[in-house]
């Protein structure tokens, strides 16, 4: 067990106190409660810490009431701990939840318990941003079932006005239908951008071909661009909208930020062609600088040099053993495309030697028949970039 106390005295800002007052007040009630802790990702890792032993079997821990420390045993009586979070900061940095706090809980992937229910999900991303414009405020204190039948006529299904609960003006569904279909179109960049990110978050990095996507698509960012929707707007005003809030997010992250926006161009399908040349260009450096390794660690660069080297002569293998028209074409091919460089800089130990020797070895073992193989053949032409 953590001996640690949730204090007001530590917290530090006003803010901060008035959590964990309620935090505290929570174990003061020990029973039929649930604390539930949003937006942990935001959190000092030692915060949460002090909640792994209420999560394990001893089911206690320490806080502090009315400014005396208290042991709380909560054995026995319904006290559940709920956290939600982000797998990245707001400046795009990486979040995990500490390893013993993680053993002891249920975790739960929003894109895993989504699945069957992405209509009812889609669409809440609607009802949540109700409040935020002054048009379609009104339908949060209404019958949901009017929402519900507002949207199908914003997607151009024949629904009847009469059908709606509420006496509604033919004016005032006219300006509520126009807002919704508009915002219809930045609840589906939201989506694909909620989509992108919970993927790449689940990617371990070592697979990755392409930078990690930070951009969230969240209740928050629904928001804040369905306030500034007006009936009147054209579709070129609501995609200048769109582009201007993800250009304002993106300037939050740490480091990122052309390539987010790159790649929130390409799952929108609005990629301009120098949009597409540069997100290539990028992708392609992300992967080469990963095959180049720790470039601190000259043994390891060699023998991801290596790696890279039985990758391409494999391919050239392959070229070989294709027809002979398309099989030369594609060996000039992977040939032009195979760069190999090592640099080595301040060798200071006999392994590094040792791994030269080795690396030269099996260079020749890898090139030697392979080129007395294609010296036979006079119709080669090599395109060696």
């Amino acid at each position: 067990m953590i001996n640690c106390h949730l204090t007001q005295a530590q917290a530090s800002n006003s803010t901060a106190e008035n959590e964990v007052k309620k935090i505290n007040l929570a174990f003061e009630m020990g029973n039929n409660v649930m604390l539930y802790l949003d937006d942990i990702q935001h959190t000092n890792p030692e915060f949460l810490q002090k909640f792994i032993s209420l999560c394990d079997g001893s089911r206690k821990v320490d806080g502090v009431f009315n400014g005396k420390s208290k042991t709380y045993d909560m054995r026995g009586k319904k006290f559940a701990v709920v956290m939600a979070g982000n797998p990245y900061t707001e400046s795009g940095e990486a979040f995990s939840i500490p390893d013993m706090l993680a053993n002891r809980a249920d975790i739960y992937n929003l894109g895993d318990t989504l699945s069957g229910r992405e209509h009812e999900f889609s669409l809440s991303f609607i009802e949540n941003s109700l409040t935020s414009n002054r048009y379609i405020a009104p339908l949060a204190t209404r019958d949901m079932d009017d929402l519900y039948k507002l949207v199908q006529i914003a997607d151009g299904n024949p629904i009847a006005t009469t059908e709606l609960q509420h006496g509604y003006s033919q004016a005032e569904v006219n300006e509520i239908v126009a807002v919704i279909k508009r915002i219809r179109k930045i609840q589906e960049t939201v989506l694909k951008a909620n989509a992108q990110y919970i993927a790449s978050a689940a990617q371990d990095d070592k697979y990755r071909t392409e930078p990690p996507f930070k951009l969230q698509g969240s209740y928050r960012n629904m928001n804040k661009m369905a306030e500034k929707v007006v009936p009147v707007m054209t579709d070129e005003e609501v995609e200048q909208l769109i582009a201007d809030h993800y250009r304002g997010e993106a300037q939050t992250l740490t480091v990122g930020a052309e390539e987010n926006l790159l790649k929130l161009a390409e799952i929108r399908g609005n990629q301009t062609a120098e949009q597409l040349t540069r997100w290539q260009q990028i992708k392609a450096d992300y992967v080469r600088h990963k095959n180049l390794g720790d470039n601190d660690n000259p043994i390891a660069t060699i023998a991801n040099q290596i790696s890279l080297l039985q990758q391409g002569l494999n391919q050239i293998g392959q070229a070989l053993q294709q027809p002979q028209s398309e099989g030369l074409a594609a060996l000039n091919e992977t040939l032009a495309s195979l760069k190999l460089q090592v640099n080595v800089e301040k060798p200071d130990h006999s392994a590094l030697e040792q791994a030269m020797s080795s690396f030269s070895e099996h260079v020749d073992s890898f090139l030697t028949p392979l080129v007395t193989v294609l010296q036979s053949n006079k119709s080669v032409v090599f395109g060696v970039g």
